[in-house]
């Protein structure tokens, strides 16, 4: 592993800035590929994202993992509120920063996501062919209304009712109101599951800037969030990393968005949603990862070298 502790640094989106941690490789020749990395939900690059990182930037690679606006050290008023538009703005800005870093190749540029990000990723990289490639991991890809609720119809109502409320906050311009991120069965969270709090309990004690909360108005936007729609645009290689015990996110439409991109891979896992961030669930995933990024990101910058050798091929 590279334990080279990353540089912190900062760029605008919106009205805002931007926490980062840039990781560069230690064995640095030319221009060197970069993988951008935002969290899921309410994830803070604290949260698991380093390990990742590390692996990555191991291998060869710079690694800029950012948190969203309103969340970890990053800008943002009020605080713990999901905008998606304002993710993907942010995924936008993070890539116009690295592509301004002198040691990293613009044309070399991944997108990786994971869980809600998982679709971010998609949707940010339909609309912008530069990047080299695309990681998906655990992908929230949309809402499957077909599938069965593992909550009761009390909890759901429950937790509707806190997102309309919420919302009615967000129109008065009043604080938000927050419910759990990972709670109990029959607390007012998002996820309430033993694999969640599992996860956190492993991981939250070395994220200092996580908070278990959020506004609970994003499930009300999450309902018309729909960014598996936008896999047909995304011409670049895309890896899509399903674990295929997930109950968070939906198998069936991360395999509908792989049906629908030009070059997507698939990866399955006998695993549960948030094992991708621990033990043997991240071993395996990671690896793939790696071998996925190196394939296309450092092909690309042989081609963006060479390109007497490319136009050969004509």
């Amino acid at each position: 592993m590279n334990n080279m502790k990353p540089t912190e640094v900062h760029f605008p989106s919106g009205s805002a800035s931007c926490a980062a941690s840039f990781y560069l490789p230690i064995q640095q020749q030319g221009h060197v590929p970069c993988v951008v990395m935002g969290h899921g939900t309410s994830g803070t690059r604290d949260l698991g994202l380093a390990a990742y990182a590390e692996r990555f930037a191991a291998a060869g690679m710079a690694v800029l993992a950012f948190d969203y606006r309103h969340f970890g050290t990053s800008g943002g008023y009020p605080r713990q509120v999901i905008k998606v538009a304002h993710q993907l703005e942010d995924y936008r800005a993070a890539i116009r920063f690295a592509r301004s870093v002198p040691s990293v190749g613009p044309e070399r540029i991944a997108l990786w996501g994971t869980s809600l990000s998982g679709g971010h990723v998609l949707a940010v990289a339909a609309t912008d062919p530069r990047l080299a490639a695309v990681v998906s991991q655990v992908p929230w890809m949309g809402v499957e209304f077909s599938r069965a609720d593992p909550r009761s119809r009390q909890e759901t109502r429950q937790l509707f009712g806190a997102a309309y409320t919420d919302a009615m906050h967000a129109l008065l311009r009043r604080p938000p109101s927050l419910i759990k991120v990972v709670g109990h069965p029959g607390e007012l969270a998002a996820f309430t599951d033993e694999d969640a709090r599992k996860w956190m309990d492993a991981l939250a004690p070395m994220a200092p800037t996580w908070r278990n909360a959020i506004a609970a108005r994003v499930l009300l936007s999450l309902l018309m969030y729909r960014p598996g729609t936008k896999a047909k645009h995304v011409v670049m290689p895309l890896l899509i990393c399903i674990a295929d015990q997930d109950t968070a996110s939906s198998t069936t439409l991360a395999l509908r968005a792989a049906d629908l991109a030009p070059r997507a891979e698939v990866r399955h896992y006998p695993l549960t949603h948030f094992a991708a961030y621990l033990g043997a669930g991240f071993e395996q995933m990671v690896a793939d990862q790696v071998q996925f990024l190196r394939t296309h990101l450092f092909a690309a910058d042989q081609a963006n070298e060479h390109p007497e050798s490319h136009s050969d091929k004509k």
